[in-house]
């Protein structure tokens, strides 16, 4: 399921750069139909843990993002809680809230209304730029999710990294000491669990 990369860079700055390039150039080579098949598989791959999951926090795709919405849907058929970041402001850490995102946030994402339930998944499905084999999850840069996955790993929750079977690289991502590895990756080639 590892793609063969090209050199990693040595930081990150530049790393999240080719990530980007890299994603992009795999996604404007899909058509619509070929994308929404591969959200699909994507389904299939994590269905074994929408199953179990009582409460699932899922995210609204941004450009260039596989869509984990799909796999929501399914693990809303099968009784979980569905939950999404929500920021009040652009400085305090999101906390996942349960609803639909229907209001958009200070990042002009979706979330669902600050007066929704907060809750704590079980189960965190994160978007990614890449993610190596330790687990080791780069993301946009801004720390968002740097400054809550603790807390919720601390509380049992299983992370996993969704994204393109592209985004998985071979070598090392360097890491933060407040990296906290995922636990495995899912895209649509499989599921692949770290620990």
């Amino acid at each position: 399921m590892v793609v063969p990369s090209l050199p990693l860079p040595a930081n990150k700055v530049a790393l999240r750069r080719l990530a980007r390039e890299r994603r992009k150039t795999f996604v404007e080579d899909l058509d619509l139909e070929r994308k929404s098949q591969l959200e699909l598989a994507l389904v299939e791959h994590l269905r074994p843990l929408l199953e179990k999951a009582r409460i699932i926090g899922g995210y609204c795709p941004m450009t260039m993002e596989i869509s984990p919405l799909p796999a929501l849907e399914i693990a809303r058929q099968y009784g979980g809680t569905i939950a999404y970041p929500a920021f009040a402001n652009r400085l305090d850490p999101f906390r996942f809230l349960e609803g639909k995102p229907t209001s958009p946030g200070p990042w002009s994402v979706d979330q669902p209304a600050l007066s929704s339930p907060a809750v704590y998944p079980d189960l965190v499905l994160l978007p990614l730029l890449a993610i190596d084999r330790k687990g080791t999850r780069l993301g946009q840069g801004k720390g968002h999710y740097d400054r809550v996955v603790g807390d919720l790993r601390r509380r049992g929750a299983q992370l996993i990294g969704v994204g393109w079977e592209i985004q998985l690289i071979e070598g090392e991502i360097p890491a933060d000491a407040w990296d906290i590895p995922l636990d495995g990756f899912g895209s649509p080639s499989g599921l692949e669990l770290f620990r």
